[in-house]
């Protein structure tokens, strides 16, 4: 018997938050190695790539586990971004108008945990929109995204950062 199986749902519910904020620690710690050692921007040419990868890899799984259609729309991007990790962690908001979703990160874990440290912000939207856009193409790939407001691009410092993504109905 796999030891999930054992657990009450309190104990499951309580483990996928622990497992949220392994998987954040692990990606500050590795950030962290290689910037301290060469740099920011050698530590963000990684960041890029590893954000690509994952989160097209953990757009295909979340979209299998929801059982989306191939091309579920806003809809069903709505649906998959409260599967992500990064969800348990962060306080964010979604606006949808028409065939555009707004995803606002009104607290982040890692700005929130860089400032605590006295440690500069993490420039992340390079990554953000490797990671966002990857994401959203995973779950269909008709949208277009765009970064709102993200450091070191900040127009809107009443969120840590915030997305729009546009489906394209043209497609």
């Amino acid at each position: 018997m796999n030891i999930l199986e054992t657990l009450s749902k309190e104990q499951l519910i309580e483990l996928v938050h622990i497992f949220s904020k392994n998987m954040s620690a692990l990606d500050g710690v590795w950030f962290q190695s290689v910037e301290s050692k060469f740099g920011m921007d050698e530590a963000m040419y990684h960041d890029c790539n590893v954000w690509k990868r994952y989160s097209d890899s953990e757009g295909k799984r979340i979209k299998k586990f929801l059982k989306l259609s191939d091309r579920p729309g806003v809809e069903g991007l709505k649906q998959a971004l409260a599967y992500r990790f990064n969800e348990f962690l962060n306080d964010t908001e979604i606006i949808i108008k028409d065939n555009t979703l707004i995803y606002r990160v009104n607290n982040c874990r890692v700005q929130t945990a860089r400032s605590r440290k006295s440690m500069p912000f993490h420039p992340c939207l390079s990554a953000g929109l490797m990671e966002y856009t990857y994401f959203a193409l995973a779950i269909d790939d008709r949208f277009i995204c765009e970064p709102i407001s993200c450091y070191p691009q900040v127009s809107d410092p009443t969120c840590a950062c915030a997305w729009k993504f546009t489906l394209d109905t043209q497609k």
